[in-house]
């Protein structure tokens, strides 16, 4: 960012808010949302729907969200969108003052779902130059701060920032998890119905729940399956003793290679007796790993509703929804593993499937419905994959 930014200690009469970077960048702005601060990695999301879905992801744990798109408020918030019952996002960041809702399934007002989420947010800031200066730098520490009633401090924002350690080396997965197993029945929201009932399942999955979307569990169940969801720090007893029919992995936040440390043996030994295996964002980071394969900080990752991503097997491109800053190196894969799809934007590792076993993975989330459902055909590989295992 421009030195005159960094060197601006004045607040402004109209600020009741700020953002201030670990490199003392300091913005101005006005806060919305809950009052207080939060500390983390700023990224920044090119969606221009879907705002309470993420903020509602628990890949999004220790990150402040910078959206893009400059209207965020405009279809309210309701408690049909949520992805996880307790946020773990850090908090926003926006162009606009929340725009008042405009659709009929609106419940609430943003604003008032953002404070009754303890979700600190500001708004008024230049989030293209922002985004810019992340697209260049990479992803900055931040603090945020909405503080309507006393002077901000944006040199104590700014050791906070310093003194947050960063996501890399950071299992963040056990914050996010369940804490202990349950049985996940609710199947995909049809208009005029909402959410149904998985009523005669065929086929029984655990779930490892790294940080697992409500909506991926729903696709699983709508397929027939019943879905058993146990913790990230399950062990592989602890999975193999429910005598699943296939293994999911989900999707989690922070590195691969902490929360590894813990669920790759499980993952191995579970990969060893031949149980159809799918797995998703951190979950398909972690199976790498188990499979041999290296995992590496991105730049500034990949967060947005329209990546497109090849299908090698199809020569398919599908538009995907993305939210990850960590990828599968290019070239680590072991031989009996096969790279099969690629981001279009990068041409970065976006999945990999086994030669040798019914398991597979993809870096996305297909159950986000971006293309709409471009993705889905994953769930039904899945469940495939089990039916031709049984």
């Amino acid at each position: 960012m421009a030195a005159d930014a960094r060197n601006d200690r004045s607040q402004p009469g109209w600020a009741t808010g700020a953002l201030v970077l670990a490199d003392g960048t300091v913005i101005w702005a006005r806060g919305v949302g809950a009052t207080g601060a939060a500390v983390g990695e700023v990224c920044f999301n090119t969606s221009i729907t879907g705002y309470q879905e993420i903020m509602t992801d628990p890949s999004y744990a220790g990150q402040i969200i910078t959206f893009t798109f400059p209207h965020i408020g405009n279809v309210g918030a309701n408690p049909e969108d949520v992805e996880t019952n307790a946020p773990a996002a850090r908090g926003c960041i926006l162009r606009a003052d929340i725009t008042n809702p405009a659709n009929w399934r609106a419940t609430q007002h943003l604003d008032t779902w953002l404070r009754s989420m303890n979700l600190v947010g500001i708004a008024g800031v230049d989030t293209r130059r922002l985004t810019r200066a992340i697209r260049d730098g990479g992803a900055p520490n931040g603090a945020i701060v909405h503080q309507p009633d006393s002077a901000i401090n944006p040199v104590a924002l700014k050791a906070a920032a310093n003194d947050w350690p960063g996501l890399e080396g950071m299992d963040l997965a056990r914050e996010v998890s369940c804490k202990q197993t349950y049985e996940w029945t609710e199947t995909r929201w049809r208009l005029g119905h909402g959410f149904g009932r998985s009523q005669t399942p065929q086929h029984h999955v655990v779930a490892v729940d790294f940080g697992a979307k409500h909506n991926i569990l729903r696709c699983l169940a709508d397929l027939g399956c019943r879905v058993t969801v146990v913790p990230a720090s399950a062990s592989a007893n602890d999975v193999l003793r429910h005598q699943p029919d296939g293994v999911f992995l989900s999707n989690g936040p922070g590195d691969p290679a902490a929360t590894g440390a813990y669920a790759v043996p499980m993952i191995r030994a579970v990969v060893d007796t031949g149980v159809p295996v799918f797995g998703i964002c951190l979950g398909h980071q972690m199976l790498a790993l188990a499979l041999g394969a290296r995992t590496e900080k991105m730049h500034h990752g990949h967060r947005g509703a329209n990546h497109p991503v090849k299908d090698l097997a199809t020569g398919k491109v599908e538009i995907t929804s993305q939210n990850h800053g960590f990828v599968v190196v290019d070239g680590s894969l072991p031989t009996n593993v096969v790279a099969s799809h690629r981001s279009l934007f990068d041409n970065s590792l976006e999945g990999l499937c086994v030669t040798d076993r019914p398991v597979f993975s993809v870096q996305y989330h297909p159950e986000a419905s971006p293309g709409p459902h471009d993705a889905h055909y994953l769930f039904e590989r899945f469940v495939g994959m089990i039916e031709g295992a049984k």
